[in-house]
């Protein structure tokens, strides 16, 4: 086979692979955004171990209606603007990738409004690709629903595991922050069914008897 450039398609799919290996990748990453949004409430829902959806809503800053088409550029990002604000980042993410590659590979929609407008925005892409953008309702925050996670990449979908196995990893990972930022309230519901929730009281204590139980918590 000849050398050639790769189609932006094709080479978007593969880079999003690099990031976004499974649901919990997506999770880790959408988790990720909402603490650096400066969150105090974020709520997790899956359906079928993340494989037919993962939705993360917080109530951070929110994206500006003007920046929301940029934000799923690949290398667009808030939280750096040069090579020395590399030596001092003090956010969990800094590349700007995650939304391009989680948008690459699944059917997504985002609803964001910062607290300065009074409407919010809506934006839905699939296989990376914007289908719509338009005004609506909604509170203060962003909410980011992830559908049919590589329905587009079937070679990747197919090394996804039984849904108890990708949702146990999800729960692995939300807990991990629900235990790192305690102050902030963490829910993670599962096929409808709440598995956890934190009360973002700022006690580890409280964090950890909600995650675990409260016998783990006392030892």
């Amino acid at each position: 086979m000849a050398i050639q450039i790769l189609a932006p398609d094709v080479a978007a799919k593969i880079a999003a692979g690099e990031v976004v290996d499974r649901p919990a990748a997506v999770v880790k990453e959408l988790v990720e955004n909402a603490i650096d949004a400066g969150a105090t409430a974020i709520r997790v829902e899956i359906t079928d171990g993340g494989k037919r959806l993962v939705r993360v809503m917080d109530d951070g800053g929110g994206i500006p209606t003007a920046e929301v088409p940029l934000a799923f550029a690949r290398h667009a990002t808030s939280k750096l603007l040069s090579v020395e604000d590399l030596s001092h980042v003090t956010t969990l993410g800094f590349r700007g990738e995650a939304l391009a590659s989680i948008a690459a590979v699944s059917q997504l929609t985002l609803v964001t409004r910062p607290a300065a407008q009074t409407t919010a925005t809506r934006i839905r892409l699939e296989g990376g690709q914007q289908i719509a953008q338009e005004a609506t309702g909604s509170p203060g925050g962003t909410s980011i629903s992830v559908e049919n996670l590589f329905y587009n990449v079937p070679a990747r979908l197919k090394f996804l595991k039984a849904t108890a196995t990708e949702a146990g990893h999800i729960h692995r990972i939300v807990s991990q922050y629900a235990l790192a930022y305690p102050h902030i309230r963490f829910t993670l519901q599962t096929d409808n069914r709440t598995t956890f929730q934190t009360s973002g009281s700022g006690d580890l204590f409280d964090a950890l008897a909600a995650v675990f139980s409260l016998e783990t918590a006392g030892r």
